[in-house]
């Protein structure tokens, strides 16, 4: 019998990032996916052009459902709507404290669509204090929740210990993108671990739902921290570079 991952995220149409993409991965990687949706959006390959985020009564209810009926193995939480659900969110986090569980902020889109109220911001990381395996911003992510600015590998490093010291949870800060390399950058508490693959131009939608649903696969399967950033990474890379391009503008993974 197939192990059951949740996808706690929002909907995209495009089925090119959120719990739509995490299923595909899900099942790619032999795993029984299912999905508790935050958020709707009406959205194509070119830009976000409207968020609606579902009533959290309702967040609380689809969770319960399938909690009472299925054994969860793995939490991917994603994009989270508005800052009603955040207290959802921490219930389902507290409540499956046996298994492991990928938070990947997803705050903007990348057209720069604001996908959480901003007043969210600051609490984010205290709301979720010590309830994940991994959190897994993006440079922008990691810049607005460590309140720093973060360009370099350096301030890559500051804003992931920052983060940790908020949050109690390791942090892997995804897309450093430099001139030849991009970097993945992981600190557990108490080392770094970089991931560096060959920059792509390819300009892909969803590439941050597709590393934080392969990472809790790769977790769920028994593979230590790095080991499973390692293959997420690489995951990743190689669905970037197999992306394809269906509309006018940004590519979607396709698996």
């Amino acid at each position: 019998m197939k192990k059951i991952l949740l996808s706690v995220a929002g909907f995209d149409p495009t089925s090119g990032a959120g719990a739509s993409l995490d299923l595909k991965v899900f099942q790619h990687l032999g795993f029984q996916g299912m999905s508790v949706l935050t958020s709707l959006t009406a959205q194509n390959t070119e830009k976000v052009k409207e968020v609606h985020c579902l009533p959290h009564e309702f967040l609380k209810s689809q969770y319960e459902a399938l909690r009472d009926d299925v054994f969860i193995s793995g939490i991917k939480v994603g994009m989270v709507g508005c800052r009603e659900n955040m207290p959802i969110i921490k219930k389902i986090l507290k409540d499956n404290p046996a298994v492991q569980r990928v938070v990947d902020p997803v705050l903007k889109s990348s057209s720069g669509t604001w996908l959480i109220d901003r007043e969210a911001i600051p609490n984010y990381i205290s709301d979720l204090k010590g309830n994940a395996s991994l959190l897994t911003p993006n440079r922008e992510e990691a810049g607005l929740l460590s309140g720093m600015e973060v360009q370099t590998e350096e301030e890559m490093k500051k804003a992931a210990e920052k983060i940790y010291a908020l949050s109690s949870i390791p942090c892997l800060i995804t897309g450093g993108d430099f001139p030849k390399k991009s970097t993945n950058l992981l600190y557990d508490g108490k080392s770094f671990y970089h991931f560096k693959k060959e920059k792509l131009k390819k300009k892909v939608h969803g590439t941050g739902c597709c590393l934080s649903s392969s990472l809790l696969a790769f977790l769920v399967k028994g593979n230590s921290l790095d080991k499973a950033c390692h293959l997420a990474t690489e995951f990743t890379h190689k669905a970037i570079q197999n992306a394809l391009q269906v509309g006018r503008g940004q590519h979607i993974i396709s698996l």
